[in-house]
C-alpha cells in the first residue's frame, strides 16, 4: 500500500509518494513555475520551416514553441476559419506542414512537453481533456483502454463507455457551445486505469463533465485573440486527487489546513473517492521528516547511488542522454563471481527504475550492467527491469541487452528533471562537473604574468587566489615564481583569498 505525503507553502507544493516507508516519487510545483503540460492555448503561427517539417508558434511564452508535422493532425482547408480544430485523428498524413498551415494562422494547440533547457514548450493539435476516470478526445472517435487494465476485460469496457457516450449524445450531448450555433462533436475517450471498477453512473458523469470543458474551450477558442491562455490543467494538489490516489494509496496527507479544505471541496465535488482519503497532517514535526523525504532528495541530487548488497551505481545526466554505471564495490558475495554479478545486477535493476521516478529522468537512458557470462542471467535482470518500469506512470521502454552489453532505454520526458528544477550549473566549473587542479591554475597564472609583463610595467605584480595555489607557489613551484621575477625584473607577492572559487583567480598591477 502506498500513502501521499504533501508538503505546501506559499511559495511551493511538493509531494512524496511513499510505500512500505521508502520514496518511490517525488514532485515539486512552484508559484512561479508552473508546469505547462496540459494546458491549451490559441496560439499564432510565426514561422514554418519545410526543412525541418516543423513550425514556431507563439503562445505568449519568453521562448516560442515548437510544433513538428507529427503532431499536427489538421490540415487547414482554403477559406476556412483561420481557428484550425482537428475533424479526425490521422486527416493529412503526409501532406508536408507547409501545405497545412500557414504563417499569421491562429492554432488551437496543447502544451505536451514543457520548455526544458534552452528549448521552448512543445506542442500538439491533438487536444485531449483529461477527467477522473477517462481523457476525452474531441477530434478522434475511437475509445481506448489503458493498457494497464487486464486484456479480458478490455473490449467489454469499451463496449460500456461506447454506450454510455452515444447515450450522453443522444440526449443533447451535442448541444451547441457558444460557438455561434456549432454543435459538439462527439470525440472518442480513453479509459483510465482508475476507471476499470468505476460504475455507469460514474462514467457518464465524468463524460458529461469533459463535455463540459471542451464546451468551453472551443468557445473561448472563437473569441478570444491570438496568443491567448484558453484552459489551465489542474494544479499539482488536484492532480494528486486526479492522477495519483489510485486503489493502491491509503491515506494522502496535507499539512495545510487552508489548502486541506480547499482540495477536500474539490474533491466531494469531482473524485469523492479520492477525497476520503484525505487527511489534515497536524503533528508537531514537518510533515516530510517522517520519512526522510529531503535526505532523499539530496541523496537525489548525488551522482552516486548505494546498493544495499554494498554495491552503487553511478547516474550522469548529459543534454543528449542519461547513463547509468552498475558497480558491485565492497559486494564480495558468499558463492562465486557470477552470483556476485547477477545479485548486484538484480538489485540494481530494482533500484534503477526508482531512481528514474525519484529524479524524473527522461530521454535516452543507456543503462551499464556488469557483464554476466550466463545467457538466463541477463534474461532474469531484463525481466527484473521490465517489471519495475512497469510501475511507472511515465511511459517507459526497455530493449534488450546491446553486443556490447548494454541495456538502451527511453522514458517520456515532459518537464525538467529534479536536478535540472532544483540546481544551476556549477560557476567554478560551468557545469562541466571538473575544475582545473591546483598546480593548473598556478601555471596559467605565471603564463599571464608573463604576458601582462610585455605589456606593463607596474611596480609590482601582485596574485590573488586560494590557499591551495598560494601554498603551491610558496612550496614546490617557488623556483618557478622566483625565476619569473628575475625573468621580468618585477617583484611578485601572494595573497589568500578564501572567497575564489577552485580555478579562480586574480593578478593585480600595483
Amino acid at each position: 500500500m502506498q500513502e501521499i505525503l504533501i508538503n505546501w507553502s506559499p511559495q511551493e507544493t511538493r509531494v512524496a509518494v511513499i510505500e512500505e516507508g521508502t520514496v518511490q516519487e517525488l514532485h515539486m510545483e512552484r508559484t512561479f513555475e508552473r508546469t505547462l503540460v496540459g494546458n491549451i492555448y490559441l496560439g499564432k503561427v510565426l514561422h514554418v520551416l519545410p526543412g525541418m517539417q516543423s513550425a514556431f508558434i507563439d503562445i505568449g511564452l519568453e521562448r516560442t514553441a515548437f510544433l513538428h508535422v507529427a503532431d499536427l493532425i489538421a490540415p487547414i482547408a482554403p477559406g476556412s476559419s483561420n481557428v484550425a480544430f482537428a475533424p479526425e485523428r490521422g486527416e493529412g498524413d503526409g501532406v508536408p506542414i507547409e501545405k497545412r498551415i500557414f504563417e499569421g494562422q491562429s492554432l488551437l494547440v496543447q502544451v505536451i512537453k514543457d520548455p526544458i533547457g534552452g528549448k521552448g514548450a512543445r506542442l500538439s493539435t491533438q487536444i485531449s481533456v483529461a477527467g477522473r476516470l477517462l481523457v476525452f478526445l474531441p477530434q478522434d472517435t475511437r475509445i481506448g483502454i489503458s493498457q494497464k487494465i487486464p486484456f479480458e476485460l478490455r473490449e467489454a469496457l469499451r463496449q460500456r463507455v461506447q454506450a454510455l457516450n452515444e447515450g450522453a449524445l443522444a440526449t443533447g450531448g451535442a448541444a451547441t457551445a457558444n460557438t455561434g450555433g456549432e454543435p459538439v462533436p462527439g470525440g472518442g475517450y480513453i479509459l483510465r486505469t482508475n476507471g476499470e471498477d468505476a460504475s455507469d453512473a460514474e462514467l457518464a458523469e465524468d463524460i458529461a463533465y469533459l463535455r463540459r470543458i471542451w464546451s468551453c474551450i472551443r468557445g473561448l477558442a472563437w473569441h478570444l485573440p491570438p496568443v491567448s491562455l484558453v484552459h489551465q490543467d489542474l494544479n499539482l494538489l488536484q492532480r494528486v486527487l486526479r492522477d495519483f490516489a489510485g486503489e493502491q494509496v491509503q491515506t494522502i496527507r496535507i499539512d495545510s489546513r487552508e489548502q486541506y479544505e480547499r482540495l477536500l471541496k474539490f474533491g466531494r465535488e469531482f473524485m469523492p473517492a479520492a477525497a476520503a482519503k484525505l487527511e489534515l497532517y497536524r503533528g508537531k514535526r514537518p510533515i516530510f521528516d517522517l520519512c526522510a523525504v529531503d535526505e532523499e532528495i539530496v541523496r537525489a541530487l548525488g551522482r552516486r547511488v548505494e546498493l544495499k548488497s554494498g554495491g552503487y551505481l553511478v547516474v550522469d545526466q548529459t543534454e543528449a542522454l542519461t547513463t547509468i554505471d552498475v558497480n558491485t564495490g565492497a559486494f564480495v558475495g558468499a558463492r562465486n563471481f557470477d552470483d556476485t554479478v547477477f545479485k548486484t545486477n538484480l538489485e540494481a535493476a530494482q533500484t534503477i527504475a526508482r531512481q528514474l521516478r525519484l529524479r524524473n529522468l527522461g530521454g535516452i537512458i543507456i543503462v551499464d550492467f556488469i557483464d554476466m557470462a550466463r545467457p538466463e542471467h541477463r534474461e532474469q535482470v531484463l525481466a527484473e527491469l521490465r517489471k519495475q518500469l512497469a510501475r511507472d506512470r511515465v511511459k517507459t521502454s526497455a530493449s534488450g541487452f546491446s553486443q556490447l552489453g548494454l541495456v538502451e532505454m527511453t522514458r517520456k520526458r515532459t518537464r525538467e528533471s529534479l536536478a535540472h528544477m532544483l540546481c544551476e550549473p556549477c560557476v567554478a566549473c560551468g557545469g562541466q562537473g571538473i575544475v582545473k587542479t591546483a598546480r593548473s591554475v598556478v601555471y596559467d597564472i605565471l603564463r599571464e604574468i608573463l604576458r601582462e609583463a610585455r605589456q606593463f610595467t607596474p611596480r609590482e605584480f601582485r596574485i590573488v587566489s586560494t590557499q591551495k595555489v598560494i601554498d603551491l607557489f610558496l612550496d614546490e613551484e617557488s623556483a618557478h615564481l622566483a625565476g619569473l621575477s628575475a625573468f621580468i625584473g618585477k617583484p611578485i607577492s601572494l595573497q589568500v583569498e578564501p572567497m575564489l572559487g577552485q580555478g579562480q583567480y586574480d593578478i593585480v598591477l600595483i
